[in-house]
């Protein structure tokens, strides 16, 4: 069994690991501290809950160089305004002993409040795609002093929108630097993402592809319709006692409000609901609130699929099947952190065939079918939105061609023949004859 002693850590990071009771490092963890330490370019794949966020911090905190002045020498990007936070905190910890300080950045807050508080002296700016290229285009970070770049749950960036983002900045950032990219799933995205920015790449597989936590047990009811998924949610909700912590899936805002409405006349003191048409603070404090089990019952759209490690979620509900069936893998990792266990259930109408199959597909096994129970209603009401509806479409990624390799040709600044070129021909070409730089207007 490996322990922290065998890896180089310092009396620092073991003090502040030891204050956390942390003993053992994950596989993740484990595999990546070396490549990380010597430098290299790195892909994580690891299952979600897995402790990717320490599996970076740890090998970056232990080579980090004191510098009088502090200045922001690494960026760390993550897909959401939660997931910010949590990162940040993650980090306050792991650095306690340290003079190292981070500021988490994202859209909503005033950014001049932000570039205020990095000016006093930060050495890690954690954030969204957004926020960072916004205060990289005013001038509160210095691109040319950032020498580490870390982007956390890339797939769901990438799914998320962020593309955009995430190619001018780091078409932006020194070409030498370092970059690790860490996740729970693959895609042909990522690996193009890979062939175009990454150098000495070294892939760890602390898990295979689209694998889930051995400690979660799946299970499936197959339902004909949202108001027999009602019932069977409600009726599990009343009578297993075990269900003290649990997050609903209930895919987009819209159908996130129609459950939580649903749901209310006999759950809602216990009830909470959270979606990108919240505000900031109302998802940060319902978050908290769910953690601290002030709430039993938090509906979600997939915002939370990204990465929020909330301890103690003892069942994942997936109420309406995710159209991507990685998004499966995440939402699912919500319970079953840190080698616990956990139940996640999901409920399937005829018309998600497609997504099922998807997802069965990617995990690379058959989700155990349950027995309906006994009592619970199979209603023959439908809701508009399922007349007449066909299979539900899923998203299709791109298939990735034999031999790993990039399937197109390389950036001219990858290829290994000398080219000057200038900044401003980069950002031309790039993002158009009319680029002018300087400051941005955008309220990412």
């Amino acid at each position: 069994m490996s322990s922290f002693d065998q890896l180089n850590l310092s009396n620092a990071l073991r003090n502040a690991l030891g204050d956390m009771g942390f003993t053992e490092p994950t596989p993740i963890q484990e595999q990546a501290f070396a490549p990380i330490m010597a430098g290299n370019d790195v892909l994580g794949i690891a299952q979600t809950g897995t402790g990717k966020t320490f599996a970076y911090f740890m090998p970056l905190i232990r080579q980090w160089q004191f510098q009088q002045k502090k200045t922001v020498s690494m960026l760390v990007i993550v897909p959401t305004k939660e997931l910010v936070v949590q990162v940040e905190e993650a980090f306050a910890h792991l650095a306690k002993y340290s003079s190292l300080r981070a500021v988490g950045v994202y859209g909503g807050p005033s950014i001049k409040n932000q570039a205020a508080d990095i000016a006093q002296g930060t050495d890690v700016v954690i954030g969204t795609p957004g926020r960072i290229n916004d205060l990289l285009l005013q001038g509160t970070i210095n691109p040319r002093q950032v020498k580490k770049l870390v982007i956390d749950e890339v797939d769901q960036l990438l799914n998320l929108g962020f593309r955009k983002d995430l190619m001018h900045l780091m078409d932006v950032l020194p070409e030498k630097r370092q970059t690790l990219m860490f996740s729970a799933t693959m895609t042909a995205d990522v690996e193009t993402i890979i062939a175009n920015y990454m150098q000495r790449v070294v892939r760890i597989d602390a898990a295979a592809v689209g694998s889930t936590a051995e400690g979660i047990e799946q299970r499936l009811y197959e339902a004909p319709n949202f108001y027999s998924k009602l019932n069977l949610l409600k009726h599990l909700l009343h009578s297993d006692e075990s269900m003290s912590r649990v997050l609903v899936f209930a895919g987009g805002k819209r159908m996130a409000d129609r459950l939580e409405f649903m749901l209310d006349d006999d759950f809602g003191g216990e009830l909470a609901v959270i979606h990108a048409n919240k505000n900031a603070n109302k998802r940060l404090r319902t978050v908290e609130d769910f953690a601290a089990g002030k709430c039993r019952i938090l509906v979600a759209s997939d915002l939370l699929a990204r990465g929020i490690d909330v301890e103690g979620v003892t069942h994942v509900v997936n109420f309406i099947l995710p159209e991507a069936p990685e998004d499966y893998v995440h939402r699912i990792g919500r319970t079953g952190r840190a080698q616990r266990a956990g139940v996640a259930i999901s409920m399937s109408a005829p018309y998600e065939q497609d997504s099922l199959q998807a997802i069965e597909q990617l995990i690379g096994s058959r989700i155990p079918r349950c027995e309906w129970p006994v009592g619970v209603e199979l209603s023959n009401d439908i809701l508009p939105d399922e007349l007449d509806r066909g299979p539900m479409p899923i998203k299709v990624k791109a298939p990735k061609l034999e031999g790993g390799g990039a399937f197109h040709e390389k950036l001219d600044k990858n290829k290994k023949v000398p080219i000057k070129v200038t900044r401003a021909d980069k950002m031309k070409a790039k993002y158009g004859k009319n680029y002018q730089g300087g400051h941005s207007n955008s309220t990412r």
